[in-house]
């Protein structure tokens, strides 16, 4: 089964409690939280506090992607913060796999991002040590962007290598993912759909998520 990921970038943080317990009746199956720098990527976004703050509010596991520079700094923070998937940009540190394996000694899930103009070839060496790769589709940094069709190719390039080397991660997919594109992306091999203002326009979250299954 294909799970859905919203992305809380697109939530509405005055009501951010109330919404975490309609995604949570509606049966998502992972938060992903969305922690920019200003300097990776040209926005800012939640931290420490935020996250710390919501993990007492929601069952539901905590994929926190860290759009920032040198996230070996900040592994363990995130880690007591609540996260259960610690999610990390290939582009972000040049010794990818000691912050894998650092992620990994903390007992919770490593995951490494693609930025849409990064070949999946740089992870070859790594694929077999992690336990999800997210591609972005957009350009990370802000939300309600239009998915660019090229990374579908590189969900299809990760799901082929994992079929022909017996790997174990799971593909996710974030940017521009819609009830109206998820079974195409989902087709290409995705295991993890992220969606964001997609899912919390309206403030109909159930209804968006009923939309989303009823198309995959």
């Amino acid at each position: 089964m294909i799970k859905l990921a919203p992305s809380i970038l697109s939530a509405d943080f005055a009501n951010l409690g109330d919404q975490l317990k309609v995604l949570e009746k509606a049966g998502a199956d992972l938060l992903h939280i969305d922690v920019m720098d200003g300097n990776f990527v040209p926005n800012i976004s939640i931290g420490l506090p935020v996250i710390k703050s919501i993990k007492k509010h929601s069952k539901i596991p905590f994929d926190v992607h860290l759009m920032i520079n040198e996230p070996s700094r900040y592994i363990e923070e995130f880690v007591k913060a609540g996260a259960d998937y610690i999610t990390v940009h290939q582009e972000s540190d040049v010794h990818l796999d000691r912050l894998i394996d650092q992620i990994k000694s903390f007992n919770v899930k490593a995951g490494i991002a693609l930025n849409p103009s990064t070949p999946v070839s740089t992870l070859e060496h790594v694929l077999a040590k992690v336990d999800l790769v997210l591609v972005m589709t957009v350009n990370p940094g802000f939300g309600g962007q239009s998915l660019i069709e090229y990374g579908l190719n590189k969900v299809a390039a990760l799901k082929r290598l994992r079929e022909e080397n017996n790997y174990s991660y799971q593909i996710s997919v974030d940017g521009g993912v819609t009830a109206d594109n998820c079974k195409k992306v989902a087709s290409f091999g995705a295991d993890i759909l992220v969606s964001g203002s997609a899912i919390f326009k309206n403030n109909a979250i159930e209804e968006n998520i009923k939309d989303f299954r009823k198309e995959l």
